[in-house]
């Protein structure tokens, strides 16, 4: 008679297996450690990190106050595209018309700086991206000008396309309408 385990003496045998070793192995020691530094980061990002935006404006005026500023913008901005055209000169009249716009609002909207420290120490980053964003705009009207009908170009700030860090501030202040013209003839 064959006891269990010389049974399974004789199945290891015959296919090659080896014995189940129990012990400390690498898996063993790092899984555990893995899901309890996965477990805690995940306890702290959703209930210990700070929620509040990086680009958040403490002071609670500030941000209204530029959405009123840009709204009325935004919509000449809807009512110079209503002229879009496919000759370059009335593009450029465009760009150049709507650009003045932008430089209008921007101008409008920092005359009145945050009442905060933070607030004063990002909003001028802010503007000096939507300067440049506008010297990209008539630096592509002029493009219009002279017969060159390539596409808008804008400058990019750590490869992050700087109208894109443009809208993330507008976004994180909830002033929607001051985010720039992404699409259309207009850019």
């Amino acid at each position: 008679m064959v006891t269990p385990d010389e049974q399974l003496e004789t199945a290891s045998d015959r296919y090659g297996l080896e014995p189940r070793v129990k012990g400390i192995t690498p898996f063993r020691v790092l899984f555990p450690i893995g899901a309890i530094l996965f477990i805690s980061f995940w306890t702290w990002a959703l209930f210990f990190a700070s929620k509040t935006a990086v680009n958040k404006v403490d002071d609670e005026t500030w941000g209204p106050r530029a959405e009123a500023i840009c709204a009325p913008v935004k919509q000449q901005l809807r009512e110079l595209e209503l002229q879009a055209s496919s000759d370059l000169d009335v593009r450029a009249d465009l760009v150049m018309e709507s650009t003045g716009l932008l430089e209008q609002m921007i101008d409008e909207v920092t005359a009145v700086m945050p009442s905060d420290e933070k607030g004063q120490s990002i909003v001028p980053d802010w503007e000096a991206d939507y300067r440049t964003l506008i010297a990209d705009r008539y630096a592509y009207a002029e493009q219009l000008r002279a017969g060159d009908d390539g596409p808008f170009t804008e400058t990019a700030v750590n490869n992050i396309p700087i109208t894109e860090r443009i809208e993330t501030f507008a976004g994180d202040n909830d002033m929607p309408s001051c985010s720039p013209p992404r699409k259309g003839v207009l850019n």
